[in-house]
């Protein structure tokens, strides 16, 4: 099993940067891609960045790129993601996700609990 607890969400003003943190625990050595996805009240839970653990290849949805870093240390089984340039439409929920092993790209099977982010005009 793997465990993912996100840190750092919070309350910040619009344009302000912010910076999301997920540690995993458990079979972490199961884990391969990690990523971030976000859920705001009557929204589908949407991706919002991924990043491959041995290349560090990440990629993002087309409203956070150019805004959003994704970045993890392996060493730490930690992931990360800068938020900058927030805007109020930021605001959900965010969690992060981890997939295992032989599993296809982005397919991930373990979640975290979620840090609310909210973002004042």
């Amino acid at each position: 099993q793997v465990q993912l607890v996100e840190s750092g969400g919070g309350l910040v003003q619009a344009g302000g940067p912010l910076r999301l943190s997920c540690v995993a625990s458990g079979r972490t050595w199961s884990i391969d891609d990690m990523g971030w996805f976000r859920q705001a009240p009557g929204n589908e839970r949407e991706f919002v960045a991924g990043i491959r653990r041995s290349d560090r290849i990440t990629r993002y949805a087309d409203s956070v790129k150019g805004r959003f870093t994704i970045s993890r240390d392996n060493a730490e089984n930690t992931v990360y993601l800068q938020m900058n340039s927030l805007k109020p439409g930021d605001t959900a929920v965010y969690y992060c996700a981890a997939k295992s092993y032989g599993r296809r790209s982005y397919d991930f099977d373990y979640w975290g609990q979620g840090t609310q982010v909210t973002v004042s005009s």
